[in-house]
């Protein structure tokens, strides 16, 4: 099989959503996004609700503006902003990162600030991001994990295809309570199976 190409930074198009490269001022979008606590409670960026509601540094800030300034520069990992089409505004990020060269797998992980939940839009972007993993990357499998108080983002997963493989047990902890991590995986076979279904 050959190398997966990352250098290539799409556009994809749905009905609800669109994703398309990181563009000039998102930084500052995605600031606002990352620093919800909610998001920073599900993501694992925070330990407890009182680093949850802690705004970032302005350190942090210009770590976090610079980080999204290069992304499109980057060879082996795919970050794509999330953008409503209704609003026009940008809700959240779609990646592919961790690639494995010789299995042709790949970590996925999908952010979507408050402004954009529960309208449908992230289970596009799902779609979208994974059909372009298979369809036009070529890759074998795509996993992504998931804690075990975001019951909402497994039940979309599933939906999407997604199959629990393995429990990480107790393997993080938020305000003093143990979590579990939920290990998913999408083979290209669970792939073409949920999509010979759907048409």
């Amino acid at each position: 099989m050959e190398t997966v190409d990352f250098k290539n930074k799409p556009t994809l198009m749905g009905e609800k959503v669109q994703l398309r490269p990181f563009a000039e001022g998102d930084g500052e979008k995605m600031i606002a996004i990352l620093e919800e606590v909610d998001v920073r409670r599900l993501t694992g960026s925070a330990v407890d609700d009182a680093e949850a509601s802690q705004p970032m540094t302005e350190e942090q800030k210009a770590r976090t503006l610079a980080w999204y300034a290069n992304l499109n520069e980057q060879p082996d990992r795919l970050d794509l902003a999330i953008i409503d089409q209704e609003s026009g505004e940008l809700i959240g990020e779609a990646v592919f990162n961790e690639y494995d060269d010789n299995a042709h797998n790949v970590n996925f992980r999908i952010l979507i600030g408050s402004a954009g939940q529960g309208q449908g839009l992230g289970t596009e972007a799902i779609r979208l991001f994974i059909r372009h993993g298979f369809e036009t990357m070529g890759l074998h499998r795509i996993g992504l994990e998931v804690f075990s108080f975001n019951p909402r983002a497994e039940r979309v997963y599933i939906k999407s295809g997604f199959v629990l493989e393995g429990i990480k047990r107790e393997d993080f902890a938020y305000n003093g309570t143990y979590i579990d991590s939920k290990v998913y995986g999408m083979l290209r076979a669970d792939y073409d199976q949920v999509n010979t279904k759907l048409h």
